[in-house]
C-alpha cells in the first residue's frame, strides 16, 4: 500500500481524548490505495469487533480494561496488514442509559444509600430487603434476579456508570475508528455498528441476546453474517465479559453445525479481561476450542 501504518494511525493517542479523528483525510488515503472493492472477495473475511469503545479504555475509561491499550495498537496493526484481504467489519457498541438495572441509581438500600460499582445484588439480598429497587420496579427487577438464577446465569453486578448514550465514552476508540473508516474506503464498503445494552430490565454482554430476556430477543443480523463469511476473526474487550459472552451465544446457536464453528478465529493478544478473571477466561476458552473447534491465535500468527 502506499499509506504507510503512521499515516493513519498515532499509537501515542490510542486511548486519548486528545485525538482527533479528521475522517475526510482518511477517506481520502483509503480511497487513494489502489485495492478491489470487497464485492469482489472470491474469499470472504469477517472481523467481528466487540464494543473497542472509550469506557472500556485504560487510563480514560470508567469502566478501563487493563491492556486494552496494547490491544487496540495489535488490532489495528492487523487490520491494516491485511486491508486487502478483510471483507467486512462489524463492530458491538454497548450503549446505556442511566436507569439500568446494573447501574448504582436503579437500587437503594434501608437508609436510602445506593449501591457502590461492582456491588453483587443477589434475588435473596432483595427478599431480604438490603436492597429495593429506586424506581418502583419491584416485581421486574425480582423477576430478573430469580431468572437469573434459575438459568444459572451470572449474579446481578452494579458496574460503574459506563457508555452511557451522547457520551464520549460510548464512542469508539479514536485511532481504531480511523482504521475502520480506512478500511472502509480502500474497500469499498462501510462497517456495520450493532449497539447492545440498551434494555433497562437486563444486562446484555454477548452481542446476540441479553442475559435474561421475557422477550427472547435474538440478534439474527450477526448470526446471518457469522454464517455469509469463510473466516470470522474477534476481538475487542473484556475478553472476560462481553468478547466471551458473544463467542458463547454464537458457538451455542451453531453448536450443531462445526463447519461454521470451526471457522471463527479468537485474536487472543488484541483483547485483554478484567482483573481478576485471567485464568478462568483462558480455561473458558480453551473448553470452547475443544468443543466448537474454533481457533485461538495471536494476530502476528494470522495472514489472510
Amino acid at each position: 500500500m502506499n499509506t504507510t501504518y503512521q499515516q493513519i494511525i498515532d499509537v501515542n493517542h490510542i486511548a486519548s481524548y486528545k485525538s482527533v479523528e479528521h475522517i475526510p483525510d482518511i477517506l481520502a488515503l483509503g480511497r487513494s490505495e489502489n485495492i478491489n472493492p470487497a464485492s469482489q472477495d472470491q474469499e470472504r473475511n469477517l472481523l467481528l469487533a466487540i464494543d473497542v469503545q472509550n469506557d472500556f479504555m485504560e487510563s480514560i475509561g470508567s469502566l478501563a480494561v487493563p491492556g486494552s491499550k496494547d490491544d487496540v495498537q495489535r488490532l489495528t496493526k492487523w487490520m491494516y496488514h491485511n486491508i486487502a484481504s478483510l471483507t467486512q467489519i462489524i463492530c458491538s457498541l454497548d450503549c446505556h442509559s442511566l436507569m439500568q438495572v446494573f447501574h448504582p441509581v436503579w437500587w437503594i438500600d434501608r437508609e436510602g444509600n445506593h449501591p457502590s460499582p461492582f456491588t453483587i445484588i443477589t434475588y435473596e439480598d432483595v427478599v431480604q430487603g438490603i436492597w429495593t429497587a429506586a424506581n418502583g420496579e419491584h416485581d421486574r427487577s425480582m423477576d430478573y434476579l430469580h431468572n437469573l438464577e434459575i438459568e444459572n446465569k451470572k449474579n446481578l453486578c452494579i458496574w460503574p456508570y459506563h457508555c452511557l448514550e451522547g457520551t464520549v465514552g460510548a464512542k469508539l476508540e479514536s485511532q481504531f475508528t480511523k482504521m475502520l473508516y480506512f478500511h472502509a474506503a480502500a474497500r469499498s464498503t462501510a462497517p456495520r455498528l450493532i449497539y447492545k445494552g440498551q434494555n433497562p430490565y437486563s444486562e446484555m454482554y454477548g452481542i446476540i441476546k441479553a442475559e435474561y430476556d421475557p422477550e427472547h430477543y435474538i440478534n439474527f443480523e450477526v448470526l446471518n453474517a457469522v454464517s455469509q463469511y469463510d473466516s470470522i476473526y474477534i476481538a475487542g474487550q473484556a475478553s472476560s465479559h462481553c468478547v466471551l459472552a458473544s463467542v458463547n451465544q454464537i458457538l451455542e446457536y451453531f453448536a450443531d453445525n462445526r463447519e461454521i464453528t470451526s471457522r471463527i478465529t479468537i485474536l487472543e493478544d488484541c483483547m485483554s479481561p478484567i482483573t481478576g478473571f485471567e485464568e478462568s477466561t483462558k480455561q473458558q476458552f480453551e473448553a470452547l476450542r475443544k468443543q466448537y473447534g474454533i481457533h485461538i491465535c495471536k494476530s502476528t500468527d494470522i495472514n489472510l
